[in-house]
């Protein structure tokens, strides 16, 4: 799997495009909560009652220098979690913990289930692959976590510093897995569109 620039820069502008907050991402952001905390106990939850075991250290700085050394913690049942609250840029829907465990079930699910890294192309094989596990209205709010705030990382802010979280819902198209072989023209003439959800 692999990110298209054009495909990544036209998510790129319309997450920047939108407004910090939106109420009408508001159900999707309730749904997409619910289901990360799910997939978190499960996680965490112990090995003889169904979980995975997983023991979950939050910590204040980016604890993996590459997606191989996250995902030999893995296998030892531990997964460091860079902290929301150290990156001084709030979620405006989202608590510092529920982020907390947005970023632990993705980097698990997303990133170690797929065995793929931090790049473009590994950030929308994490994102293709965690879509699976969320309901048809939280994909929504997990293509503005991840494929919005990634692609505005990589292709608009220089890669190395996050953009400005945001809760709200990019167009439709950019949720919908079939926009990963859609032609890039047709992407780019959604994203000229409003950023608000369709």
């Amino acid at each position: 799997m692999r990110l298209d620039p054009v495909v990544g820069a036209a998510i790129a502008d319309a997450y920047l495009a939108a407004p910090v907050r939106d109420e009408r991402a508001y159900p999707a952001y309730a749904a997409f909560c619910r289901e990360t905390v799910r997939q978190y106990h499960f996680l965490v939850g112990r090995v003889e009652f169904g979980g995975l075991g997983v023991e979950v250290r939050i910590v204040d700085t980016d604890p993996y220098p590459d997606v191989a050394s996250m995902v030999a913690d893995v296998r030892q049942r531990r997964l460091k979690v860079w902290a929301s609250a150290a990156g001084d840029n709030p979620h405006p829907y989202l608590s510092d913990g529920e982020n907390d465990m947005f970023r632990a079930v993705h980097d698990v699910f997303g990133h170690a289930g797929t065995g793929r890294g931090f790049d473009r192309h590994g950030e929308e094989a994490a994102w293709w692959k965690h879509r699976t596990m969320y309901s048809p209205l939280a994909r929504r709010a997990l293509a503005t976590e991840t494929r919005g705030q990634n692609c505005a990382r990589i292709f608009r802010c220089g890669g190395g510093r996050f953009p400005e979280q945001k809760a709200v819902l990019l167009p439709r198209v950019f949720s919908d897995p079939r926009s990963v072989s859609v032609a890039p023209a047709d992407v780019a003439s959604a994203a000229a569109g409003s950023a608000a959800p369709r």
